[in-house]
């Protein structure tokens, strides 16, 4: 049921979080800045609940901080090189706000922008946000609604839909840390993850993708037996010391045919909590929080520091405008855009 609405006034308009509870007593926490997960609330084996997801202390932190923690980032999420790319025979230019390129749109992209509360029923949330012609660069008025459900199995669902007046592109994620311990350890290496994912996309030193998608066997990307996130963090590997860490986006095996497939599994031993990801997206990125130190204080009062916890984002291919052969990242007028997310809680 949905069990508290509260406004908080900040220096960039009034935020608005709703708390949902499900019928075991499992709770979220949305909120209306990034249209994000601030808290997510879940047993572990012994029915202990504790906070899985990094989220700040003050609502006004959720402006402008790097990790983006728990919001949607847009127009475009990840990576879009040089900030510029070319559509119908225009060329476009994007803030640069990641060493020569653009990540996440820039730093007024969907994440750092306060969306309406739309409605609320039936366990279900929704927030809708429109973006301008022109808005960080890209063409097209596009209107977004992200539509986030809490289940009484402790699953949060995700559906993101969006149509334009004018060709544009667009890739949508949701950027939540998790740590399955509730952050009572330091860091997330210890967290055992699955990718069913036997290609990677292999990138320059500035984190693009070269355009390869290189297979992960006998590299430190292979993830298809489930393995300590540490394991092999500091091997002497490109994409590692590229990123101080995993910050790389794998290929879901099958996942080209538009249905709902599992992107990933993260357990933790000690609580036993077990998070599944799923999706329709084609790709999952994975990053392990490398540059966490510094960020906004917790909700709890935790300090954060690097590899405190891992993101997982279900999208599209980084720079897929510029790179043909990836799955196209279009979206024309008469379209609409549908994509889902799927994040499962459970005890293993």
């Amino acid at each position: 049921m949905i069990d508290e609405i509260l406004e908080y006034d900040t220096p960039r308009g009034r935020v608005t979080t709703v708390t949902v509870f499900n019928a075991s007593g499992a709770s979220v926490q949305l909120i209306s800045a990034g249209a994000g997960v601030r808290s997510l609330c879940v047993p572990d084996r012994n029915g202990e609940m504790a906070d899985v997801v990094l989220g700040y202390a003050d609502v006004a932190d959720y402006f402008g901080d790097g990790p983006a923690a728990g919001k949607i980032p847009g127009r475009y999420a990840n990576r879009i090189a040089r900030g510029t790319f070319t559509l119908d025979g225009v060329e476009y230019h994007l803030p640069i706000n990641n060493g020569p390129n653009t990540c996440h749109s820039g730093p007024e992209g969907f994440h750092n922008r306060n969306w309406t509360l739309e409605q609320t029923h039936d366990n279900t949330v929704v927030f809708a946000y429109t973006s301008a012609d022109g808005e960080c660069g890209f063409p097209g008025t596009l209107t977004v609604r992200a539509t986030y459900h809490w289940s009484d199995d402790n699953v949060l669902s995700l559906r993101l839909e969006a149509v334009t007046d004018k060709a544009t592109v667009l890739n949508l994620t949701n950027h939540a840390y998790w740590h399955l311990g509730g952050f009572d350890t330091d860091s997330v290496l210890d967290h055992l993850l699955w990718l069913p994912a036997s290609r990677y996309l292999p990138t320059d030193p500035d984190l693009v993708p070269t355009g390869a998608l290189d297979a992960v066997t006998d590299t430190p990307m292979d993830f298809t037996t489930a393995k300590k996130i540490g394991r092999d963090i500091k091997a002497d590997f490109p994409a590692l010391l590229y990123g101080k860490g995993y910050d790389n986006c794998w290929v879901i095996d099958g996942a080209d045919d538009g249905k709902m497939h599992v992107a990933a599994r993260l357990h933790d031993d000690i609580s036993g909590r077990t998070l599944t990801v799923s999706t329709d997206q084609p790709a999952v990125q994975v990053y392990t929080g490398n540059w966490l130190t510094g960020c906004p204080a917790g909700k709890h009062g935790e300090v954060f520091n690097d590899y405190a916890a891992v993101a997982i984002e279900c999208q599209n291919y980084p720079d897929a405008p510029n790179q043909p052969e990836f799955p196209s990242a279009v979206l024309r007028p008469g379209e609409k855009y549908v994509r889902n997310i799927f994040f499962a809680l459970g005890i293993d």
